[in-house]
């Protein structure tokens, strides 16, 4: 795969043995293999190699949408002033930790990036510990304590926006981040749903695990969400009317009104798909609301 931007050309090329990243700016050439790559490019992927004995993050990284390669998300899109810059971007310390404990498995010990021990992928111990007693107890036929984490066993609030939010961005992260505003934050589920209009982060019916079953594939069908959202928004209801105070919102229903205009494909409506510049996907916007035509992206 190649690229081309004023005086950088970059080549991805894969041999028998390894797949090298390549950027030259006419004059010198840095070449790396590339050790790991983020993402399945189901929408894109970004390799890191490392230079000089630190870890670079790609300065243009694969989308599925055009086939090929273009600028890596979060990369300004300046002309780099040297070979080395446009090569790509140090990761090295705090950053890496965090890529590689989303992206992969067991990349952490105490807090530590130590990739000796990485797993490629997101597999159960990701979210569930360490799972060698798990198995042990397994094997040895143990009823009672399983030796696992269950995410299940935490609140709605923490299990969105801080278990789910530590990878996918809730709303006490995004707020850290210097620049909170623009639609690059549509990519960050639990914070734009944190900002949904009457959301309840105690509602374990708002709860990423409500629509989303992590041990499955990602259902792309609108119409499979819609029993998800007619939980809420039905026109009869067998459970007694929330009021604040009366107790835990899993044992009461919301008062809230069905839609008027349909009972079904919601999410087509109230979660629009937003086109995110430079990353050639639409990503579902999951700030719940009545969307209006020509109304500007709510940040």
């Amino acid at each position: 795969m190649t690229f081309r931007s004023g005086l950088y050309s970059y080549e991805i090329v894969t041999d028998a043995n390894q797949t090298l990243y390549s950027v030259a700016d006419g004059k010198e050439t840095i070449t790396e293999p590339i050790l790991y790559a983020f993402g399945n490019a189901h929408i894109a992927q970004t390799y890191v190699f490392r230079h000089n004995g630190r870890l670079y993050e790609g300065r243009v990284s694969y989308y599925s949408g055009i086939s090929g390669l273009d600028w890596t998300i979060g990369d300004a899109l300046n002309l780099p002033p040297s070979l080395e810059v446009a090569a790509g971007r140090d990761i090295s310390g705090d950053e890496a930790r965090n890529c590689f404990s989303c992206h992969g498995t067991a990349a952490t010990v105490g807090n530590k990036l130590q990739l000796q021990g990485l797993v490629t992928g997101v597999s159960c111990e990701a979210c569930h510990g360490p799972g060698g007693k798990h198995v042990e107890a397994m094997n040895s036929g143990t009823r009672g304590n399983s030796y696992t984490f269950n995410p299940k066993s935490l609140d709605p609030e923490t299990l969105s926006q801080e278990f789910c939010g530590a990878c996918h961005r809730g709303v006490d992260t995004v707020a850290m981040m210097p620049d909170l505003g623009g639609i690059n934050n549509v990519r960050f589920q639990p914070y734009r749903i944190f900002n949904s209009r009457g959301h309840d982060p105690n509602d374990q019916r708002l709860a990423c695990t409500a629509c989303h079953d992590p041990h499955v594939e990602l259902q792309q069908d609108d119409s499979s969400y819609d029993s998800k959202c007619t939980a809420c928004h039905a026109a009869h209801r067998a459970n007694p009317v929330r009021k604040r105070g009366d107790g835990p919102a899993s044992k009461f229903a919301f008062a809230t009104k069905p839609c008027p205009v349909a009972n079904e494909h919601c999410v087509s409506c109230h979660m629009p798909k937003v086109d995110l510049p430079g990353a050639h996907f639409r990503f579902t916007d999951h700030r719940i609301r009545i969307v209006k035509t020509g109304e500007p992206y709510p940040y």
